[in-house]
């Protein structure tokens, strides 16, 4: 007996709510590698960890779970498995930070650009269904297989999109407008992939199935939630106090004139070595007194 399935328990709240975390989360990542390309060493890497965590965290698997709320199968209570769920978010947060490292160190080839996206769009996958693999019910959830397949398909194009972004986009405006379509890109995912779900409950005969076991949604998703969240919001604000790129760009060029003109300036005093010094000026001397010594002797005239 197939159950009734509903992916808006809470009306529109949950897909719109989920669309725009996850169009926060890319817009952010997208303003940290945007940092990340202007830095160098060290910083260059910790911004592209905070874009990982942004994206990966925030802008897919906030995004996936938010939805998640809205998830509901009529005649069974749905609960969670902790460590699989937490494991769905270090999935995201690390395929997103490898596959930015890939295009960022490999200058944007498109070798490195196909590679990073088919390994992070697979890898967002892999996300999606252990998370809903960590869903526990009193029912046998199997999956269309032509519809996963899209699904995937869907995640490896919107990642490999979103890794073109992050080598192309720098003024706010086209970042704005790239998290948008990144947003749609996952929030499209996510419901291709849950179309995909075919939930049947047991029959009567065979007895009543043990009662789901795990962590409520409101007890251990919000909070894990607010916290990435609460991380996204502490990068947004290091962004914010950061200069920005053309701020950067602006300072080199005036650090280069200003140690082009010093090197100009050594350079034509060592080109004239034999310049005449100009002369000091004359000062008058008092004459001597007949006491000192070296000064001839006035005879006296009586």
């Amino acid at each position: 007996m197939t159950s009734a399935v509903n992916h808006f328990t809470h009306g529109p709240l949950t897909p719109a709510l989920a669309y725009v975390m996850s169009c926060l989360g890319s817009m952010l990542g997208l303003r940290l590698t945007a940092q990340a390309h202007a830095s160098r060493g060290g910083a260059r890497t910790r911004w592209l960890l905070g874009a990982a965590v942004s994206i990966g965290g925030t802008g897919i698997w906030v995004m996936h779970f938010i939805a998640m709320m809205g998830f509901a199968v009529d005649g069974t209570r749905i609960t969670y498995d902790v460590p699989l769920t937490v494991a769905s978010a270090v999935v995201a947060i690390v395929v997103v930070g490898t596959g930015l490292f890939l295009v960022t160190y490999g200058r944007g080839r498109l070798p490195a650009l196909l590679g990073g996206g088919l390994l992070t769009g697979l890898g967002v996958a892999s996300m999606h269904y252990l998370g809903m693999y960590a869903m526990n019910m009193s029912a046998h959830v199997s999956y269309d297989r032509l519809t996963v397949v899209l699904s995937v398909a869907i995640a490896v194009v919107a990642a490999t999109a979103a890794l073109w972004f992050t080598l192309r986009v720098r003024k706010p405006v086209w970042i704005t407008g790239a998290a948008l379509v990144m947003g749609l890109a996952v929030s499209g995912m996510h419901y291709t992939g849950m179309a995909a779900m075919r939930v049947t409950m047991h029959a009567p005969a065979e007895g009543q199935p043990a009662p789901a076991t795990g962590a409520d949604a409101l007890d251990f998703l919000v909070p894990l939630m607010t916290v990435i969240s609460l991380i996204t919001l502490t990068m947004l604000l290091m962004v914010l106090l950061s200069p920005s790129e053309e701020e950067l760009h602006e300072d080199a060029e005036l650090v280069a004139k200003l140690e082009l003109r010093r090197r100009t300036a050594r350079q034509e005093r060592l080109a004239r070595p034999g310049a005449p010094v100009a002369p000091m000026p004359h000062t008058p001397q008092m004459p001597r007194s007949p006491q000192e010594p070296g000064m001839p002797r006035i005879p006296h005239v009586s």
